[in-house]
């Protein structure tokens, strides 16, 4: 039997949580007021007696000197006798110290029982439920917390549900809870599109993606403007649910907002869906010009599409909206990414000054690594490589991924300058002391193939195929070196098939693969694939393939307008040079 401590057993005891409950009179006494001071209010008169205050000296002690659950039983009886919130709250709190979830239900529940029109005791219980995977009986909090919420906050309740099972191990049983708890507000039209959204998302959690969409459907159709049910389609993009993108497209032209078009235009560019991103986010601008964030993320893009003069006046027509508004991180974040975007437009112009410029304007650390490969980029282009492989190897290493950072820069540094040795040697140093990092050895892979070693090439990738099988870009690789080798053509379909499997969207996959069904002689299906490709992925590389296949075909007038839209997206392209000079193209070479 453990042994209750007595006051005089005990040190310094904390006194805060005993003397806020004290009545006025029992408290320390005040200096006089003043004269002109108005005359105090009369006492609250207090539920802690002697007694009770006596019982929760007794509690707090053995509580502080170990008698956890000597103290919880203490205390949680005065919560009770003295109907205090305050005290339940320490009655829980003790219960969980001592890693006693059953004995925090006591007093969550006796919590409840005494104050049943408390919502922070009927939150305290919810929590508690699940947190001790006693979900069936979490439904009755679940639904209360919910209807007691007032009703201009009801939905966001709603839509706040599903966090609640984020930690649950079993997912399953929470949908049914969920479902069970939400029951009544899916028929209601003023609360329904988030009932069924809240659903749809504990079904996500779940592994349903068929069910969350299903849900994400019944809840567009009880109100088909609202976003939430439009954000759940956005997160089931690329899993090959084409009604996602048909739920995200009903909200836009039920209700278009540019935050809304905004998120829709990340996705389609997560998908490799660039010209469709592109086009989204023109119509966001043309129709939101003072949206700041549109002009922001089109620059970008037109900065990575070699689009120099577009992405400019982009760009610095988000700075202008940007620079009147408050101070805060994610402003600074956003004029950081902005000045880094100009300065990769102003090098591609070849306009070296005006990138430095632009580079010179960050002062973020966070942004330190970006600016200097940037930086480094310049130099190299400029006749400087040591001195940008320096500048690169200067960058202090805060932790791996930095290293990493730094590492991926100077190889890049190197594959743009054709030492192509230089950077072998230096991902051969990196992969002996990590030899199975599948990042390097892909790497390695490409450097293998720009020095002509195929054999250690289609080594290096086959073993990164066995470390990794999901690894796509290793299939496209292997599978394209192969047609474009024009050897083992069927196992080079078979490869990009593969890894076409695994990213269904990818342009440049598409490419390998309307490259080797050109190579095995099925020209018309090489032309659409191809054709399909460049549309979704104006580059110059895919250009060449496109061209020699329309050349091929007798279609010379399209071949030659492809290879000028290639060159004009990069001049500079290794494979679009090689194939206008084998073909011996004129006026192109």
């Amino acid at each position: 039997m453990k042994r209750l401590l007595r006051p005089a057993a005990r040190g310094l005891v904390s006194l805060t949580l005993l003397l806020g409950l004290l009545p006025a009179h029992a408290q320390a006494p005040t200096a006089p007021a003043s004269a002109e001071a108005p005359p105090a209010p009369p006492p609250t008169p207090s539920a802690l007696t002697a007694e009770l205050f006596y019982e929760l000296l007794l509690g707090e002690m053995n509580a502080a000197g170990g008698e956890r659950a000597t103290g919880y039983a203490l205390i949680l009886d005065a919560a009770i006798k003295a109907k205090d919130p305050q005290l339940f709250q320490r009655a829980v709190e003790l219960a969980l110290q001592s890693r006693s979830p059953d004995a925090a239900l006591r007093a969550a529940r006796a919590w409840r029982d005494s104050m049943p029109e408390s919502r922070e005791a009927n939150r305290f219980l919810l929590q508690i439920l699940v947190v001790s995977n006693r979900l069936v009986d979490a439904v009755g909090p679940l639904r209360s917390e919910i209807a007691s919420s007032p009703p201009m906050e009801r939905n966001a309740a709603i839509l706040a549900v599903p966090r609640v099972f984020t930690r649950v191990l079993d997912k399953k049983l929470a949908v049914q809870v969920v479902e069970q708890a939400l029951e009544g507000f899916t028929a209601d039209k003023t609360t329904g599109a988030s009932a069924w959204t809240s659903i749809g998302r504990t079904r996500l959690l779940a592994g349903d993606t068929a069910g969350a969409l299903a849900a994400a459907s019944r809840a567009q159709d009880v109100e088909p403007a609202a976003q939430a049910p439009a954000l759940l389609a956005l997160e089931m993009f690329g899993r090959n649910q084409p009604q996602a993108e048909e739920i995200v497209k009903r909200q836009l032209q039920a209700a278009p907002s540019p935050e809304m078009q905004l998120a829709y235009a990340r996705a389609l560019l997560d998908e490799m869906r660039s010209t469709e991103a592109l086009a989204q986010l023109e119509q966001l601008t043309a129709r939101q010009p003072d949206f700041a964030d549109g002009w922001l993320l089109l620059g970008s893009m037109q900065a990575q599409e070699s689009r120099p003069e577009l992405a400019e006046a982009s760009l610095k027509r988000f700075l202008e909206l940007a620079q009147p508004l408050p101070e805060s991180e994610q402003r600074k974040r956003a004029m950081n990414q902005a000045y880094l975007a100009l300065a990769q437009a102003a090098e591609k112009r070849k306009d070296f000054a005006a990138a430095e410029g632009w580079l010179g304007r960050i002062d973020n650390p966070e942004e330190l690594l970006a600016a200097q490969s940037r930086r480094a980029s310049l130099m190299a282009r400029q006749g400087k490589l040591d001195e940008a492989r320096r500048l690169i190897r200067a960058l202090p290493e805060r932790n791996e991924s930095e290293a990493r950072a730094k590492l991926n820069a100077e190889v890049q540094l190197l594959r743009e300058a054709k030492r192509h040795q230089d950077a072998y040697d230096l991902l051969q140093k990196a992969l002996e002391r990590e030899p199975n990092d599948v990042d390097l050895l892909y790497e390695q892979a490409m450097m293998a193939e720009k020095l002509d070693r195929l054999d250690e090439m289609e080594r290096l990738l086959r073993r990164l195929i066995e470390l990794r099988p999901d690894y796509h870009h290793a299939y496209n690789a292997l599978g394209y070196s192969l047609a474009d080798r024009n050897v083992r053509l069927e196992e080079a379909k078979r490869l990009i098939q593969k890894a076409l499997e695994m990213v269904p969207n990818d342009p440049y996959i598409a490419d390998s693969l309307g490259w080797v069904e050109f190579r095995l002689g099925n020209r018309d299906e090489a032309q659409k694939i191809l054709a399909q490709a460049f549309q979704a992925k104006p580059d110059a590389e895919i250009a060449a393939h496109l061209g020699e296949v329309l050349w091929a075909a007798g279609q010379r007038e399209r071949a030659l307008a492809i290879w000028r839209e290639g060159l004009s997206l990069n001049a500079d392209n290794e494979t679009l040079r090689a194939t206008l000079k084998r073909l011996r193209v004129p006026g192109l070479q």
